[in-house]
């Protein structure tokens, strides 16, 4: 079982990334939130890992903190969940937003994700009811710089508005760590920096 890699960022893609540990490259699938934290290509990261083992295939999926890496166990639990939506709803809702979505039994704010209808929905919020309690919901930074602060904040939302746009994870983060350098973050708003970000990523 490998629990977390520790190494240099190769290369991320759209929905997977790249590590070189030791001299090794492992590719690992990740959520858009965890893919959007890792920061700029050859950069010192760690991220944890679940590893998937089925009869014909091998496949690592990594995560942000242990507390998104929980939730996906907790998610691909429910039958009718496989890695890919968990995944897919992991990219578009926090330990947070999850935990309220459950709480209130809202199969609205679930069914947001890719490939996730309404009655798949029904299933999560009821199933996961009562088992949410021990998963923490703060965001914990993987990598180093500014970039990887952008989890579960304005500025994980200014990146994944980046990367609806079409723009790479890596290239989303380093123009909204970019804007953020430039803009008063008690003053600043999601509109404006999407927008200054989008000057930067365009340069």
């Amino acid at each position: 079982m490998i629990a977390h890699l520790k190494g240099l960022l190769v290369s991320t893609g759209q929905d997977s990334a790249v590590i070189d540990v030791g001299g090794v490259g492992y590719v690992f699938g990740a959520s858009a939130r965890t893919l959007s934290a890792l920061g700029p290509t050859g950069e010192a990261v760690t991220v944890h890992t679940e590893m998937l083992v089925g009869e014909d295939f091998l496949r690592l999926v990594g995560f942000a903190n242990e507390a998104e890496r929980d939730w996906f166990r907790l998610l691909t639990g429910v039958q009718g969940v496989g890695a890919r939506v968990a995944l897919a709803i992991l990219s578009v809702l926090d330990g947070a937003e999850l935990h309220r979505a459950i709480a209130a039994q809202d199969k609205a704010m679930v069914a947001r994700a890719n490939g996730v209808g309404p009655k798949l929905a029904e299933r999560i919020v009821r199933e996961l009811k009562d088992k949410t309690g021990t998963i923490a919901s703060g965001p914990l930074p993987i990598g180093g710089g500014a970039t990887t602060q952008a989890v579960g904040s304005l500025a994980a939302d200014a990146v994944s508005a980046l990367t609806g746009l079409g723009f790479r994870p890596t290239e989303a983060s380093a123009a909204v760590a970019a804007a953020e350098s430039e803009l008063d973050a008690e003053a600043s708003s999601l509109d404006a920096l999407v927008r200054l970000a989008l000057k930067k990523a365009a340069k």
